[in-house]
């Protein structure tokens, strides 16, 4: 067995596990900053009486590239040949791409150049997620993995912090909010490209071209486990990515935030909440995952985690309020910092095989962006046409206690 593709066995460092935190961090900033803030007020800016739809197709289009593009990414990766390694060139080219990308964005002034701007960078943060998920298996062993996906879990959460602060407080106009976002990506992702061990594959031990296509072929009849667990990613990430599509104008729209506090915004109010998530998320994930690793469980905190998640989508639902939406905050946040770090480690213990980890990882990705496409098709309907907020956040729900049970169909995983 060729390095590369050994299984890990020596536990990773502080530094290694500092330099992907920190490379993770500009890849979320990079994604929640746009999400969160640049993108809602730069299409409200541009069509202010249809922003809800413009919007659902800016984004759900700029999901599909990610989705696509993160398993293309990975497999392109698992076939890398050099003295840089499988990983790195891959890296730097994300990182790169992606900040020119936003700076490009930040730009625009017609919804197709936002659309298009939007495309790019999701097509870049893909080549940078695929390889940034790969090193987890590539480099920890499965003993502590569920510690190293809660440490890699936190900046998922804090990145949309730092990002929502620096494009609301620091910098409060959109372009210049893109280019610092840009500017950070690349300066987070540099030092772990630069320094953590990548060892190259030989070329005789690279996967045959002629399989590239074939390869993304998953027979889930051998591999079941892999399958179920795609599914309840799926399931609670849809859940998830419907429940914040809106959550902007839901405060400006919904509970009449600039009502309830006048002078204040609803980029205020978004700022406050996810506060209070990220803290409970920040003081349970790394908690979560160095007890799933001591227990050698993982079904157990999975499930536990989408059953709390669904929790704030039912209170929010039947009792829309400022209060409510405050608590819902550390319940949602509660449950999904378990979740980041125990499903992280699960998927990595289903895999197929160690020669398509990042090809496969991009695979379970799409259960990670395809809801970010799905959300705006099914939410946007609801709240215009079939209810409004109450039946969206029940819908949320549903989708995310539905993911929790069937994580139970997962056999090979304690």
């Amino acid at each position: 067995m060729v390095e590369a593709l050994a299984e890990p066995t020596a536990p990773v460092g502080a530094p290694w596990v500092a330099g992907i935190s920190l490379a993770n961090l500009g890849m979320w900033m990079a994604f929640f900053g746009p999400l969160q803030v640049l993108l809602p007020e730069q299409v409200g800016a541009i069509v202010p009486e249809d922003k809800e739809t413009a919007l659902a197709w800016v984004t759900g289009i700029g999901a599909l590239v990610a989705t696509l593009g993160t398993p293309l990414a990975g497999a392109l990766s698992d076939r890398t040949t050099g003295p840089l390694g499988r990983r790195r060139p891959w890296v730097l080219l994300g990182a790169v791409l992606g900040g020119i990308g936003l700076v490009v964005l930040g730009r625009q002034d017609t919804v197709t150049g936002v659309l298009v701007g939007w495309s790019f960078v999701q097509a870049a943060l893909s080549l940078l997620n695929a390889t940034l998920l790969a090193a987890i298996p590539d480099r920890v062993p499965v003993r502590q993995r569920g510690a190293v996906s809660g440490w890699v879990g936190i900046p998922q959460s804090a990145g949309v912090v730092i990002a929502v602060v620096l494009v609301t407080v620091v910098v409060t106009r959109v372009a210049p909010g893109y280019t610092l976002i840009g500017v950070l990506l690349i300066a987070c992702v540099l030092p772990f490209a630069l320094t953590a061990p990548d060892p190259p594959l030989p070329r005789e031990a690279r996967p045959p071209w002629r399989e590239f296509v074939r390869g993304f072929r998953i027979p889930l009849r051998d591999h079941p486990d892999f399958g179920w667990a795609w599914l309840t990613r799926f399931l609670m990430q849809t859940g998830n990515a419907m429940f914040t599509l809106y959550l902007l104008y839901f405060l400006r729209d919904g509970i009449g935030y600039e009502d309830l506090f006048p002078g204040s915004s609803a980029t205020d109010g978004l700022l406050l909440l996810i506060l209070v998530y990220t803290g409970a998320v920040v003081a349970t994930t790394v908690l979560a995952g160095v007890l799933s690793d001591r227990w050698g469980r993982r079904r157990g905190p999975v499930c536990l985690s989408g059953i709390v998640c669904a929790i704030p989508a039912f209170l929010v639902a039947a009792f829309p309020s400022w209060p409510m939406l405050i608590a819902g905050a550390v319940v949602l946040g509660v449950g999904f910092g378990i979740y980041l770090s125990v499903d992280n480690a699960l998927v990595t213990q289903v895999l197929p095989a160690a020669e398509g980890r990042a090809k496969d990882l991009g695979i379970v990705n799409i259960a990670s962006a395809g809801p970010q496409v799905i959300a705006p098709a099914l939410a946007g309907p609801i709240v215009v046409h079939l209810g409004g907020y109450p039946v969206l956040y029940t819908v949320c729900g549903l989708l995310t206690l539905l993911g929790a049970l069937l994580v139970w169909r997962i056999r090979g995983v304690a």
